[in-house]
């Protein structure tokens, strides 16, 4: 068994603002539609308790709802290489582990 001596070097990986508060912009959709939905059940039964928990419900719903949404979307060209450098070595080693 053979093996190189150092690793290759890996750059650090930067992401942008953007990027960064991705999961803050679904965390506050998520919210939102919590809140219409609370908001409808006080303002048709005028009870706060059944309001709380449709907006627990709202939210949990729709937090799985777009979570099930961003799983089905196109990977980007970035995961894909990954996936690929997973697979194995360049070289075709079958015993890289």
């Amino acid at each position: 068994m053979t093996q190189s001596p150092e690793p290759a070097p890996q750059h650090p990986v930067t992401p942008s603002r953007r990027e960064r508060l991705r999961p803050l912009e679904l965390i506050g959709f998520s919210a939102v539609l919590g809140v219409f939905s609370g908001l409808v059940v006080l303002l048709v039964t005028r009870d706060l308790v059944l309001a709380a928990v449709f907006f627990g419900i709202g939210f949990i719903v729709s937090v799985m709802m777009v979570a099930l949404l961003g799983l089905g979307g196109k990977p980007s060209e970035a995961d894909v290489q990954a996936r690929k450098d997973l697979q194995g070595p360049a070289g075709g080693d079958k015993n890289w582990h």
